[in-house]
């Protein structure tokens, strides 16, 4: 079987085993990156049993030569092995090559977050009111981009103070509680801002939606007009939910069902602790 061919059937198939659309996305143009790759080097469409090993490994090299970050090339592995699970299975190939690639080895650096202060200032350089209000509600609810977007208006529900997610991450849904501050907030942008009879909450008048690359634009727009050197995008904004929490006392456990972590283990990452307040703990003894 042709190599796409065989990548448009693995998509069919994590629907069926209804995965999200963003997981099956994500998927498919690993998928058809890594195609493009064979198909370039043999000058002709590849069929699945004709891939070797030299081929997978010659692919994550030059994503490395790429200077794709170790953690992407490692979700690239991921994947690549998930879809030779899924041929091997279906008969499609009779060796399961990418069980012989070995592993990348991700690189853990400390994530980068914004404090509560650099947050105000960060929303008062973005000039857009809509795209103002989703970062709000990114750092207030911790909420994952494509959460924000595909956000409907009956999901807000402002009189019980309740954010309900339908469909995060791995399809499962959870409901954050709406703050005093972010309450505040999204009754002044639907009383004041929100001009689209669009069914999306969050949504501009021309398209009656917003978009990741929109929103990630006016992020990166105004920390160039605040000249700042980090790094501040859509997920920083999350993950800085999470740290500021943490500085205030929340309990790993309650950030863990806010974020929708399915383990501990990520939601510790989010642990920030700078030389002065380890020296203080040191002390406690």
């Amino acid at each position: 079987m042709l190599l796409n061919q065989a990548i448009k059937g693995f998509s069919k198939h994590m629907e069926l085993i209804d995965r999200s659309r963003e997981t099956i996305r994500g998927y498919d143009h690993e998928l058809m990156s890594c195609s493009n790759f064979v198909t370039v080097k043999y000058n002709c469409p590849v069929y699945v049993e004709d891939i070797g090993l030299q081929d997978l490994e010659d692919y994550l090299l030059h994503e490395k030569e790429r200077g794709i970050a170790s953690a992407s090339r490692s979700r690239s592995l991921y994947i690549i092995k998930s879809f030779y699970n899924y041929c091997c299975k279906k008969d499609i190939c009779t060796k399961n090559l990418a069980s012989l690639l070995e592993p990348v080895k991700v690189k853990q650096k400390e994530r980068a977050f914004i404090t509560e202060t650099e947050f105000h200032d960060l929303v008062k350089a973005i000039d857009h009111p809509v795209i103002r209000t989703v970062v709000q509600t990114m750092f207030y609810t911790g909420g994952r981009m494509s959460e924000m977007i595909n956000l409907k208006l009956e999901e807000v529900d402002l009189k019980n103070n309740v954010l309900h997610i339908i469909e995060g991450k791995g399809k499962k849904d959870r409901d954050v509680p709406i703050s005093d501050k972010l309450h505040s907030i999204l009754t002044h942008y639907l009383t004041h801002i929100r001009e689209s009879e669009s069914g999306r909450f969050f949504a501009i008048e021309s398209t009656g939606k917003v978009s990741n690359s929109y929103i990630n634009r006016y992020i990166h727009d105004a920390t160039d007009k605040l000249g700042w050197d980090k790094d501040v995008s859509a997920h920083v904004l999350r993950h800085s939910f999470g740290t500021n929490l943490l500085e205030n006392g929340a309990s790993l456990v309650s950030i863990q069902k806010l974020l929708g972590h399915a383990n501990l283990v990520v939601t510790s990452r989010y642990l920030h602790q700078d030389m002065n307040k380890l020296n203080a703990a040191v002390n406690l003894l």
